[in-house]
């Protein structure tokens, strides 16, 4: 079980890490992505990791989303590639690598990351729906309800009552978005589960199933950006509630009895083809909107994924591709928290440069920023963090 955090430790070693990341500027390819370690890696490699990742698997994912995982099997075999594909209807042929409404949900957080430089809440988020979202975005590239939201985020209503008023309070739409609230508390697990908690309640109501399963996508990422981090013990972060702070999951205990449940049932899975048999019994609802896209089946399936491929990220995205059901959603979880721990070094490069070049030409998106530009952007505020923390305490001058 991991030991718990103590802040002043954590600013110690943030601060190392972040300043060798600001000094380094190459990336490392002297080993193979499967052998990687943690402490291999530079900080900024791993959020790029998180977010190629993220944005990737979601463009992969989409092509295929609501597909079962034998009309996977029967068209393509092992789905590797990003391909075109249509959403909603509406004859909008996207170009292969083009990502979909969690990114854009992302990209919104991102933005108010960056004007903050540092942690943000509900009230930030607010404010960068309405500064920064495509209004022609909603039931195009963005579920239709996102549109309901920015109706509601234009109001004097408190962002934390906005919700309240979600017609779907326990789908996967903030644990498969919220990879930038576990990174800009890198290391700070109490600090990923505060914020995601506050910013939880413009998309679920608080204390909601919706929020607490997006407190394990916070705390996979929080504590897989930890310098000496391993899969084993991002695990025992997750299970352990994010390490002492107050049975973080315990208000539900449902949630650590899922997870367990789900890493007992495929613990002895060797690729996704054995894990997919292995969850039919379990998840295979239909008949209802979303029936596929709850979060307690898709953060369960991510971290039996992330354990499966031992934090590879592209073999975490392809896994959770071919898993069928909600498919971008849950290679998004389970590649973001897979490139927390070992960086992008196992994605191919043409992946990523068609990820950019399909965000460029679209006219929809939030952001046409590329994920290099995205991610060191956001590790920069996270620099900008620390430094204040810095200054801080030595202004105090009590340690």
């Amino acid at each position: 079980m991991s030991k718990k955090w103590d802040r002043r430790d954590f600013l110690k070693r943030g601060m190392a890490t972040a300043s060798t990341a600001v000094l380094a500027n190459s990336y490392s390819n002297d080993t193979q992505a499967n052998q990687v370690e943690s402490s291999d890696l530079r900080l900024r490699d791993k959020f790029f990791g998180c977010i190629a990742g993220s944005h990737i698997a979601s463009a992969m994912g989409a092509a295929v989303e609501g597909w079962s995982w034998d009309r996977i099997e029967k068209k393509y075999g092992t789905l590797d590639r990003l391909l075109s594909y249509e959403h909603y209807g509406n004859g909008w042929k996207r170009e292969p690598g083009t990502t979909e409404d969690g990114i854009e949900r992302q990209k919104l957080m991102i933005a108010a990351i960056l004007e903050k430089q540092g942690r943000v809440t509900a009230e930030d988020v607010r404010k960068a729906w309405v500064d920064h979202m495509n209004p022609n975005a909603p039931r195009l590239v963005s579920e239709p309800f996102e549109g309901e939201l920015l109706a509601m985020a234009k109001t004097h209503m408190p962002a934390a009552d906005i919700g309240k008023y979600t017609d779907y309070s326990g789908l996967v739409s903030l644990s498969r978005s919220c990879h930038p609230i576990g990174l800009i508390n890198a290391g700070d697990i109490e600090g990923a589960i505060h914020d995601i908690r506050d910013v939880g309640q413009l998309y679920h109501t608080a204390n909601s199933r919706g929020i607490q399963w997006a407190e394990v996508t916070v705390v996979g990422i929080a504590s897989a950006a930890k310098p000496d981090a391993t899969v084993d013990s991002v695990l025992a972060s997750i299970l352990d509630n994010g390490g002492n702070v107050d049975k973080r999951f315990t208000r539900d205990a449902g949630v650590r009895q899922e997870l367990e449940r789900g890493l007992k049932l495929t613990e002895n899975c060797q690729e996704f083809r054995e894990m997919r048999e292995k969850f039919d019994d379990v998840y295979s609802g239909h008949g209802i909107t979303y029936a596929h896209s709850f979060a307690n089946e898709i953060v369960t399936k991510a971290v039996c994924i992330f354990r499966m491929t031992r934090g590879n990220t592209w073999e975490a995205m392809k896994a959770a591709v071919n898993m069928g059901r909600d498919t971008d959603c849950l290679a998004a979880v389970a590649s973001g928290i897979s490139g927390a721990l070992t960086g992008a070094e196992s994605i191919p490069e043409k992946m990523i440069n068609q990820v950019d070049y399909a965000t460029s030409i679209n006219p929809y998106t939030n952001s046409r920023r590329t994920i290099k530009e995205t991610s060191d952007l956001l590790f920069d505020a996270y620099v900008a963090r620390l430094r204040r923390m810095k200054a801080f305490i030595d202004g105090m001058n009590v340690l």
